[in-house]
């Protein structure tokens, strides 16, 4: 990547780790706040949840019941923004090569062989000239900023996804998938139904080596087929 100043950059900001920090964990102590108010009423419904902390909050003294029941939310909330944190997506891009950073991690994605950028829901994507994806992000970042970032870099955006037609539904045992496909499409359903994503992201990438992008849909997985590519260069492992 060239100089971060020659960069258009795209991340949630600071006002989105303010939000996170302080945000989660002040919704947490109020929402503990509230329940600890009224913990005596909820101990005696037997079909609330956690039974034995309201029954344990309900017995304490009222301040040490406050302090309590405030604390644990609270704590879940801090645990809420550190996950939210380490899943914050940041784009880096210039007029060479885009750089995708989450959780610690960043990977590069050449300019060249791109053919189109666009936004699919909450999915950043990048295609080849087969139609094959070289990557797909899901972030909660502005679609119009990474619209601007990306154009005023002279990368190729779209507005919609060029190939939308030609997705199918995936159905069981219907016909026009590659041999093997069908196995990893159910198996991959299964990860999706359980929301196992990491066996979903490898799974995508193993439909992707045989010719076939997936994308989700209200938990439905929508396929396609793409021309494999010539060379090994050509070929991306689209999330």
């Amino acid at each position: 990547m060239r100089a971060e100043e020659q960069a258009s950059v795209v991340d949630g900001g600071v006002g989105e780790l303010v939000l996170m920090w302080a945000g989660f964990p002040l919704l947490g102590a109020g929402l503990g706040a509230a329940l600890t108010a009224v913990s005596g009423w909820l101990a005696d419904l037997p079909w609330v949840p956690f039974q034995g902390w309201f029954e344990l909050l309900a017995g304490l003294p009222e301040r040490q019941a406050l302090a309590g029941g405030t604390a644990l939310p609270a704590l879940a909330g801090l645990f809420v923004a550190y996950v939210g944190t380490r899943e914050r997506l940041t784009v880096t891009v210039d007029r060479t090569a885009v750089r995708l950073h989450r959780d610690g991690h960043g990977r590069d994605v050449a300019r060249a062989p791109v053919a189109c950028v666009f936004v699919d829901g909450k999915a950043l994507v990048l295609l080849d000239r087969n139609g094959a994806e070289l990557a797909r992000e899901k972030s909660d970042l502005s679609g119009d900023r990474l619209r601007a970032a990306f154009t005023a870099q002279g990368w190729p955006w779209q507005e919609t996804d060029p190939h939308r037609d030609a997705y199918r539904r995936w159905v069981e045992g219907l016909p026009g998938l590659p041999a093997g496909a069908d196995a990893l499409l159910r198996a991959r359903q299964r990860a999706v139904d359980a929301r196992r994503r990491d066996d979903t992201r490898d799974l995508r990438r193993e439909l992707a080596r045989l010719g076939v992008v997936v994308r989700d849909e209200n938990g439905r997985q929508y396929w396609r087929l793409v021309r494999l590519p010539l060379h090994p260069e050509e070929t991306g492992d689209g999330r």
